[in-house]
C-alpha cells in the first residue's frame, strides 16, 4: 500500500498487564481492528508510551506486529536525542520492513534550526523507509522552522509532516514554502481546519477506539463535508485529552473490554481519571452520529467492530 493513499493512521496504545509487561494478545486484538478499517498504524509514539519502554521492549512490540503480516502499513516512532542509539533503533526496524519512521525534534536539548537540520539529515541519511517529521512542541521545547523544514525536506528519504503544534499559522507557512509535501493533522480535533488548508489525513488518537468512525471522519473532513462533524467531534475529542494522553483513551479501552488493563508507566497514571462516566457517555454519542450520518448520506460500508 502506498502512504499517501493511507489518510487515517492511528497512534497505537501499548497495551500492558497490569505488572507493566507489554499485552500481546491485546496488541493484536487492536492491530486487527486497524487492518479491518484500512488504517495505517504508528507503533511507539507518545500515544504508545514509547519513551517509557525500553529498547528490548520496543523491539519486540516492532517485531511481534510485523510478524502479523498486516494488510496495512506499520510507522515506528523514533524519540530521543541520543543519535547513535536513533541510528540503531532505525536499523533494526529498517530490518523488520517497517514501512515508514516518525522522526520527532530531540527531547529537552531544544536545538536551533541548525542543529535541527542536522539531526534529522543524519537520521534520514541512515535510513531506508521514508520518514514523517513530527512538530510538537509543546512535547519538544521546540518548534520545527519552515527554514529547516524547506531544506530537509529536499532529503530523498523525506516523505511528510505530522503537525501537531495546534497553531493553523504553523500549518500555513508550512505550505506557502513547500506546497508539494504531505502534512497529516496531529490533533483529532483540528482535522477540519487541516483538511481547508490541503491536509493529507490525520495521524489519530481517536481511531483507537473507533477505527472505522474516525475513518469516515477524516475522509469526511477531507471532503469538506464538515457541517455534519459539530458538536459531536469536538466533545469527544475535548474528552480524550481531558488528562494526559494515552490516560483516558486507555480506560476507555479497558471499560469496553476491548483490553485487559488500562495500566500505564509512571509518570502516567489511571488514577488521573476518577469517573469514565463522560467517555462512556460521548462513546455513545458517536456512535449514535455514526449511525445517523451513514443513514443521511448513505457513506460507506464501514462497521465498527471490536
Amino acid at each position: 500500500m502506498k502512504l499517501n493513499e493511507t489518510k487515517l493512521w492511528t497512534a497505537l496504545i501499548t497495551p500492558m498487564h497490569p505488572d507493566g509487561s507489554i499485552h500481546f494478545e491485546d496488541l493484536e486484538r487492536l492491530a486487527r481492528m486497524q487492518e479491518r478499517s484500512g488504517n495505517g498504524i504508528l507503533l511507539a509514539g507518545s500515544t504508545g508510551e514509547g519513551l517509557a519502554l525500553r529498547t528490548e521492549e520496543k523491539k519486540s512490540l516492532v517485531k511481534y506486529v510485523m510478524g502479523l503480516e498486516l494488510r496495512v502499513p506499520v510507522m515506528a516512532g523514533v524519540g530521543g536525542f541520543d543519535l547513535e542509539a536513533q541510528k540503531e533503533w532505525i536499523a533494526f526496524c529498517d530490518n523488520l520492513g517497517v514501512d515508514a519512521l516518525l522522526l520527532v525534534t530531540p527531547l529537552y536539548a531544544k536545538p536551533g534550526p541548525v542543529g535541527q537540520t542536522e539531526w534529522f539529515m543524519a537520521l534520514m541519511d541512515h535510513a531506508k523507509a521514508p520518514c514523517m517529521i513530527y512538530n510538537i512542541p509543546s512535547r519538544t521545547g521546540t518548534e520545527l522552522p519552515v527554514n529547516t523544514l524547506q531544506t530537509i525536506s529536499m532529503h530523498p528519504n523525506f516523505w511528510s509532516v505530522k503537525e501537531a503544534s495546534g497553531d493553523m499559522m504553523v500549518v500555513s507557512s508550512y505550505k506557502e514554502a513547500c506546497p508539494e509535501i504531505p502534512i497529516y493533522s496531529g490533533d483529532d480535533a483540528l482535522m477540519p481546519d487541516f483538511a481547508k488548508a490541503g491536509s493529507r489525513g490525520l495521524v489519530s488518537v481517536a481511531s483507537n477506539i473507533w477505527p472505522a468512525i474516525t475513518r469516515q471522519y477524516t475522509e469526511m473532513c477531507l471532503s469538506r463535508q464538515t457541517e455534519a462533524l459539530y458538536p459531536v467531534w469536538q466533545d469527544i475529542t475535548r474528552l480524550l485529552f481531558s488528562a494526559p494522553n494515552p490516560v483516558p483513551v486507555k480506560k476507555l479501552l479497558k471499560e469496553k473490554g476491548i483490553i485487559q488493563s488500562a495500566a500505564l508507566r509512571l509518570p502516567l497514571t489511571e488514577n488521573e481519571m476518577d469517573s469514565v462516566d463522560d467517555l462512556l457517555r460521548a462513546d455513545a454519542d458517536i456512535r449514535t452520529w455514526f449511525e445517523n450520518i451513514n443513514n443521511r448520506y448513505e457513506l460507506g460500508n464501514y462497521t465498527e467492530s471490536t
